[in-house]
């Protein structure tokens, strides 16, 4: 145990340094990064532990996106175009920013090649996939649309880094490589393999298993490991048990990468010199801001959704810091840069944690002003929504919801219109026969493109996941000028007030009148056992 002491301090260390940057709202891997810094600065360096830890977690990383490649979701223009666009743009408008830094007489950037400089601009032009599923879990939007397609330029950025990370060996494929083409008439077996393994940790050790030997095998015919784990995760991608898979693997993953966030720090001595790159290079931070929201509303994009897929793409990324550490391996920059980008990697999610924040609340009160940069035309995704026949209408369509659509359906012979934000539940919804559609209760947008307004609908049901989305919904309701009766559910007695005061007529407490359903259920059940 004495040799692994170093190990354990340097985890220990991250541990306390990932709790006080969740403490001050930020992501853990903030802290790691600054730990490692710290770790250097007191003699601490790098073991071939930690090592092992970062490799391990970039290949769980690219195995975890491999599972959710589903080319069928990136096809959307307004994700692979924006994302194609943005990234050539910002390369070559990044490459001039980072040129006219030498030309300022920078000492780190005067005399840099070419090759480093766009190396450069190519990492820094990514945002963070950590940072972005953080905010958006936070808020409850992961479902939303201008949150599915942050995501999707997400994953496309991350293929083109894993693209970049293949390449990047310097070495000529065996021609045994070929071989790896048989992999992909073997998706089938390896689907019905993870199916058997079920849940718990069997799933767990086939996700680690192939991720980790498939590595492996890959770099046995010198390909690049990384790429081969993400091969393996893209065959078992669209399958049900896929993204159960990524979940049970995303504590492993994170834990691992604490490794390479340390490694980070590690590296090199923090100097002053470094701190104040890294507070340049957040320059580029606002250009990349505006030529995302341009490219969202030249693809067509209500303001609204391009301004918060924006805001939620206004950092830099850990994927740029593993892009910048294969530049090193290859000798295409130095170390320091490392340093340097760890510095405006947490300078970058320092500023976007509060910004996201603020765009989010304060976006009604803005929203007049932007509405001038909304294209005429929109996507169908976003055109405007007509309530046809329906007298009523159910938002959230779970099994609460569900259930409230069959009963009015087929038992009172009302039309009905179901809402929800989810595509596939929506899809699932509208093969079971249901007239349902696609929309956030909690986009002010929304109602705007909903028509209340033909007399017909009399009754709007709100079964959406929590209290606040329920109360938001029935606010903008009333807003709208809607007259008729609103009822929405509630889990607790005290969220009753508020959603009355919100302009909700009646409140359905799940708990209380689950309880007194499921009591009269069992006792008419019973009675004809108790007659007998």
């Amino acid at each position: 145990m004495n040799d692994l002491l170093p190990d354990l301090v340097a985890i220990g260390s991250a541990f306390l340094g990932g709790l006080l940057a969740r403490a001050a709202g930020l992501p853990p891997l903030v802290g790691y990064l600054i730990t490692g810094f710290v770790l250097y600065a007191a003699g601490a360096r790098m073991t071939p532990v930690l090592q092992e830890f970062a490799e391990i977690g970039v290949t769980l990383l690219l195995f975890s996106i491999g599972l959710k490649l589903q080319p069928r979701n990136l096809f959307m223009p307004a994700i692979w175009g924006v994302a194609s666009v943005h990234m050539l743009l910002l390369i070559v408008v990044g490459s001039g920013f980072l040129f006219s830094l030498g030309w300022l007489g920078i000492d780190r950037f005067i005399g840099a090649s070419g090759e480093a400089i766009t190396l450069l601009a190519f990492a820094l032009g990514f945002s963070s996939t950590v940072f972005a599923v953080k905010v958006l879990e936070e808020k409850g939007e992961t479902a939303s649309l201008y949150a599915r397609i942050a995501i999707g330029i997400l994953i496309v950025q991350d293929i083109a880094a894993v693209a970049f990370i293949a390449a990047s060996t310097g070495k000529v494929p065996s021609i045994w490589a070929f071989s790896l083409l048989l992999l992909i008439p073997l998706r089938p077996w390896l689907q019905r393999l993870m199916a058997a393994a079920g849940r718990g940790e069997l799933q767990i050790l086939f996700g680690l298993s192939l991720a980790l030997g498939g590595a492996w095998v890959f770099e046995q015919l010198d390909v690049k490991g990384d790429f081969g784990a993400l091969i393996l995760g893209a065959l078992l991608a669209g399958h049900d048990r896929a993204s159960g898979l990524a979940r049970q693997l995303m504590s492993f993953k994170d834990l691992f990468l604490v490794g390479f966030f340390l490694s980070i720090g590690l590296s090199a001595p923090l100097t002053l010199d470094d701190v104040l790159v890294g507070m340049l290079l957040l320059l580029l931070i606002p250009l990349k801001t505006l030529l995302y929201f341009v490219l969202f509303l030249s693809f067509r994009l209500r303001v609204r959704t391009a301004f918060l897929a924006t805001t939620t793409l206004a950092n830099f990324s850990e994927f740029g810091l593993i892009v910048a550490t294969i530049g090193v391996q290859q000798g295409l920059i130095e170390a320091t840069w490392l340093v340097t980008i760890a510095i405006a990697l947490s300078l970058s999610f320092i500023l976007a944690a509060p910004l996201n924040t603020l765009a989010y609340n304060r976006y009604p009160q803005w929203r007049q002003r932007l509405l001038c940069f909304e294209h005429p035309q929109r996507i169908p995704e976003e055109a405007d929504i007509a309530p046809g026949d329906a007298r009523v209408i159910v938002f959230g369509m779970g099994r609460v919801g569900t259930g409230a659509y069959d009963n009015l359906s087929e038992k009172r012979g009302d039309p009905v219109l179901g809402v929800d934000v989810d595509d596939s539940v929506v899809t699932d919804h509208q093969q079971a026969g249901r007239n349902v559609i696609r929309g956030s209760a909690t986009d002010p947008d929304f109602w705007d493109r909903i028509r209340l307004d033909t007399g017909k609908v009399g009754l709007i049901l709100l079964a959406l996941p929590n209290f606040h989305e329920n109360r938001f919904a029935a606010q903008q309701l009333r807003q709208a000028g809607f007259h008729g009766n609103i009822a929405a559910t509630a889990k607790y007695d005290e969220e009753i007030g508020p959603l009355k005061n919100a302009g909700v007529d009646a409140v359905f407490n799940l708990y209380t009148e689950a309880g007194s359903g499921f009591a009269e259920s069992v006792c008419r059940e019973l009675e004809p056992e108790t007659a007998t």
